[in-house]
């Protein structure tokens, strides 16, 4: 009797997690990511012209933040990504337990993952709604010392650095091989779909790209016991400023950002959820 209530208490939590509502502020959830990446593409492409701004989404919230409707703004950012990410969390594990095993296991790491980066950002919404905003790169720096000076510190930091390289070349894998078609079949073989297509291509490519880049400031910081060189995306991006073909490839990544965060408002309204 126990394990049926239980049953029927976690079908009734499945409910819930398909409903129209929650679908409707999910879809709102990756509006407001993808704006977040054609702001942070935007903040990337001004920095090569000398401009200053933080290319993260610390950066791309105080943005945001920056005008009249500053505060209504960030709550509806905070309810948007906090519905995206128990969306995701649902994803994970009430509708992933009728899956096999091994896709289960799966499902529970990478939707795992993305609630928890989806819920980050939209406590950093709630920050700046709250008057106490924080600086990625600051706290990135410090989790780095800390996990550092732990005596298991340095290989979980190379660990965590080769996993966001690897996360970073599943982007760039997903772009060059349109993986990301099947969550947009709605435009399949249309003029608009080659667009969409094109877009979803080098943004997923230059997410990548940055995500590697990123992960190595982290390697690099372990090799070197230097916490201060892991600064998160805005550092592995201001970084390249300092190498010859470094404005370029800069140019590029923000242009890459700008086409994934208009990719990602195509896929907040017609993919699949």
């Amino acid at each position: 009797m126990e394990g049926e209530t239980l049953g029927d208490a976690v079908d009734a939590a499945e409910s819930a997690s398909n409903s129209a509502a929650l679908d409707v502020v999910a879809r709102s959830g990756f509006a407001v990511m993808a704006l977040l990446h054609i702001v942070i593409g935007a903040i990337a492409v001004a920095l090569v012209l000398g401009a200053p701004g933080q290319a993260e989404p610390t950066g791309a919230i105080e943005q945001l933040a920056a005008n009249a409707w500053g505060p209504a703004v960030m709550w509806a950012g905070f309810i948007a990504c906090a519905g995206l990410s128990l969306w995701q969390l649902s994803e994970a594990t009430l509708r992933a337990r009728h899956l096999p095993r091994k896709q289960r296991i799966g499902k529970l790491i990478s939707s795992g993952f993305l609630s928890i980066a989806y819920g980050s950002v939209g406590l950093s919404f709630a920050q700046f709604a709250t008057g106490n905003p924080g600086d990625s790169g600051d706290s990135t720096r410090d989790f780095t010392a800390a996990l550092v000076r732990h005596p298991l510190g340095v290989p979980a930091l190379i660990a965590l650095g080769l996993t966001i390289i690897g996360i970073g070349v599943y982007f760039v894998v997903k772009g060059l091989g349109k993986k990301f078609k099947e969550e947009l079949a709605h435009f399949e073989g249309t003029r608009r779909g080659h667009l969409v297509s094109s877009l979803g291509v080098a943004g997923h490519i230059a997410k990548g790209v940055a995500l590697v880049l990123t992960g190595l400031l982290f390697v690099i910081a372990a090799a070197t016991n230097d916490p201060a060189s892991s600064t998160g995306l805005d550092g592995s991006l201001k970084a390249l400023r300092d190498h010859p073909f470094g404005p370029a490839l800069l140019l590029a990544i923000g242009a890459g950002f700008i086409a994934y965060g208009v990719f990602a408002l195509v896929r907040a309204r017609f993919g699949r959820m």
